[in-house]
């Protein structure tokens, strides 16, 4: 009898593996989307236009004149407009207020997709005992990245119409670890039950190393992003591949203590950004011709995807530059950045369950 109620235990969650692999690539799918969008907030200044954080009556907008007039009379209450936006008319702060409330209206959407099927998959019984703490871990990491956000907005409600780049690059940080856990564990469920252990990842230490190495620098590489992005230092040097008639800029080491540089100098951020891009598409290169000759297909397939995303942000990264930062390209250079990850993770689960 008991291995009757095995048996079917372990049929009613191989069902329950399919349905909920499909569900979190959908809820990564929205949290890509939730990136670009937070980067179009970003980019388009409108981060600060709502000025307070009402997680429940927060998902109603305003849809009266006198609410419209309400919630331009708390934004005037603060820096943004006193300093930056003074005069500003209505029109203007709703092309502004809309990109933030559509932002926070997809976070929650991302909760509530996530939750609700949840529910429903541990009330079914779809949930194998070792899945659900990675589940729970999930939904808890998404709570604290909405709070994280906050946290990033109220550093701009201060003094300086400005969030904390620090803040921002923790936000978005966030949001990628969340976003390449529920990859990776929807990966793991999609593999043919009791698939062992790739001998490619074992054998090839080469390879293995750099795909971790790898993971290190992509990981520095979108942090620094985010720095130049909260900073404006795009916005410095826009020639390629100089930087004011120099390969090395002057002026990398001008802040006090040194350490400073690495963390607030707009020439010395921008140039670790190129050279970061230049090291991460080394790499994804060297990455390809190590796994190259593997008899898998699905792994060389997987360092093709990685190498061509890799080169296509390299190249979207230099337009953006070139163009001065506008608003699509840099989007695309976000969404790009994603992409690299995912591409990555994509061959790092490959090379370890091939």
């Amino acid at each position: 009898m008991a291995s009757v109620q095995a048996i079917n235990s372990d049929v009613v969650w191989q069902k329950g593996d399919r349905l909920i692999a499909r569900w979190l690539f959908i809820v990564a799918a929205m949290i890509f989307a939730m990136v670009v969008v937070g980067g179009i907030t970003r980019l388009t200044e409108s981060g600060l236009s709502m000025v307070r954080w009402e997680p429940v009556k927060g998902i109603i907008p305003p849809l009266t004149d006198e609410a419209w007039q309400a919630e331009f009379a708390a934004y005037q209450q603060y820096p943004e407009y006193q300093k930056v936006n003074l005069g500003m008319t209505l029109d203007e702060f709703k092309a502004i207020y809309w990109w933030e409330f559509g932002h926070r209206l997809l976070g929650r959407s991302i909760g509530l997709v996530f939750l609700l099927p949840f529910l429903v998959f541990l009330a079914k019984g779809y949930v194998r005992p070792k899945l659900k703490p990675k589940l729970w871990a999930m939904f808890v990491l998404g709570g604290l990245q909405g709070a994280l956000g906050w946290y990033m907005v109220a550093s701009g409600l201060v003094d300086q119409p400005d969030v904390s780049h620090y803040r921002l690059a923790a936000h978005l940080m966030m949001a990628l670890i969340i976003y390449a856990y529920i990859l990776w564990v929807a990966f793991d469920l999609v593999e043919p039950a009791g698939a062992p252990p790739s001998s490619l990842w074992r054998q090839d230490q080469r390879a293995s190393s750099l795909v971790i190495a790898m993971a290190v620098l992509v990981t520095a590489q979108i942090t620094l992003g985010a720095f130049v992005a909260g900073l404006n230092a795009g916005f410095s040097y826009n020639t390629w591949p100089l930087m004011d008639g120099r390969f090395i800029p002057t002026g990398l080491w001008l802040l006090q203590p040194w350490w400073h540089n690495l963390l607030e100098n707009h020439t010395m951020l921008q140039f670790l950004h190129r050279m970061g891009a230049y090291a991460a598409l080394f790499g994804a290169l060297l990455l390809w011709l190590l796994v190259k000759r593997s008899n898998r297909a699905e792994v060389r397939q997987a360092s093709h995807l990685l190498l061509a995303a890799m080169l296509l942000q390299v190249i979207l990264g230099i337009i953006t530059l070139l163009l001065v930062v506008p608003v699509s390209w840099a989007a695309a250079h976000q969404a790009g950045a994603v992409i690299v990850l995912t591409a990555l993770l994509f061959l790092a689960h490959k090379m370890r369950r091939a």
